[in-house]
């Protein structure tokens, strides 16, 4: 299911902690980082802190600037961004500046949560509580945000432990870290993540410059997800694919279509599109797995991404593309657009992967990109 762009926010220490064990909170950015962090969440159709947060900061989650403000009415958006806050428990402190400011607010919880949070209204406070199960679900969340709230952009403030369960589930689709000039040193005191497993793969830096006295770095995950479910970084080289299906000689009697080849740990091994190089038959799964040695140990655990369904059926080779990445010892796929019948009746090349024991992801929000230069073919 589509989820929001999720970018995880962050202010840390040259050690990597958040804050340290004193009363106050530990200001780690200045005034420059602070507007920076403003313009950010007003790009943002929601804002999210954890529970504990909520507890040890008492965010506002607002932004701050008027002019900002005025920009997004102005844009057809509410004042303020959607405030977002998750708690399994739905032990939340009804004085937080939280309720008490700002546009509407929405709390995620679990079922039991959802039980203690009914007092809310009783209150006066105005908030959606939705439930996600026995336990808090992140897909879930997102899912929600993304189809009933509308949101396209969500802003995470923290804490580690939020920042934590999206990296470790490969929700995150980017990491801005501002690194302040100095050091916490106290083996107690909070973290940016906490132990466990990661995705594999180093991420990709997109940018990084000096805010005042800290340094902005932002990062994008690399590494695929696992089986049928989608990361971030799923997201990342489907689009790719969509990029390379652009470059495609326009055909009437062929698709345009671009392949990915990514290794587990995130590294690209290789791209391809239809008609590539003059070949006016070859497809870009063909064409990109071709450029693979085949003896790479790193294709067994490898995704293609495509942004059409790799081909069941095909006239001009004797190997369809489902059969090509299943021959290469790859056993997972992501893909934008069934394929249609404009071409072949019936085709199914998803069945024939998953047939022979292929993960297949399809990400629908990516349709319209994959379709995009093929518009002259299906209407």
């Amino acid at each position: 299911m589509p989820h929001p762009y999720v970018l995880l926010s962050a202010a840390v220490s040259l050690d990597g902690f958040l804050d340290d064990t004193g009363p106050e909170r530990l200001l780690l950015s200045g005034a420059a980082d602070f507007d920076r962090v403003d313009e950010v969440r007003a790009s943002s159709d929601a804002i999210l802190v954890g529970a504990g947060t909520l507890r040890t900061d008492n965010p506002r989650l607002l932004v701050n600037s008027a002019e900002r403000r005025a920009a997004r009415v102005a844009a057809g958006r509410s004042e303020y961004p959607l405030k977002v806050t998750v708690s399994g428990s739905g032990d939340l402190d009804p004085g937080a500046q939280f309720w008490h400011t700002g546009g509407e607010k929405v709390v995620y919880t679990t079922d039991k949560g959802a039980e203690r949070l009914r007092g809310l209204r009783a209150l006066g406070l105005d908030a959606d509580v939705v439930p996600v199960g026995t336990e808090v679900d992140w897909r879930a969340v997102l899912e929600h945000l993304h189809d009933v709230r509308g949101v396209r952009r969500l802003m995470v403030e923290g804490g580690g432990r939020v920042h934590t369960q999206l990296m470790r589930e490969g929700l995150a689709d980017e990491l801005q870290l501002a690194v302040a000039p100095l050091f916490v040193g106290e083996a107690d005191a909070p973290r940016l993540f906490g132990p466990g497993p990661y995705p594999l793969g180093r991420m990709r830096m997109v940018e990084t410059r000096a805010v005042g006295d800290v340094v902005l770095i932002r990062y994008v995950p690399t590494a695929p997800g696992v089986g049928r479910l989608a990361s971030a970084a799923d997201r990342h080289w489907l689009g790719v694919a969509c990029e390379l299906a652009a470059l495609c000689p326009v055909s009437e009697t062929a698709f345009s279509v671009g392949a990915v080849v990514v290794a587990a740990d995130g590294s690209e091994l290789a791209r391809g599109y239809s008609r590539e190089g003059g070949d006016s038959v070859v497809h870009a799964e063909e064409a990109a797995l071709a450029k693979v040695d085949a003896g790479d140990p790193r294709l067994s655990s490898a995704t293609v991404y495509s942004s059409l369904e790799p081909c069941a059926r095909r006239a001009s080779r004797p190997l369809p593309c489902a059969r090509l990445i299943l021959d290469a010892g790859v056993r997972r796929v992501v893909t934008a657009w069934r394929e249609p019948d404009t071409f072949v009746a019936g085709a199914d090349g998803s069945g024939v992967l998953e047939g022979a024991g292929a993960y297949v992801v399809v990400l629908p929000e990516y349709e319209e990109r994959a379709v995009a230069p093929n518009r002259h073919l299906v209407g």
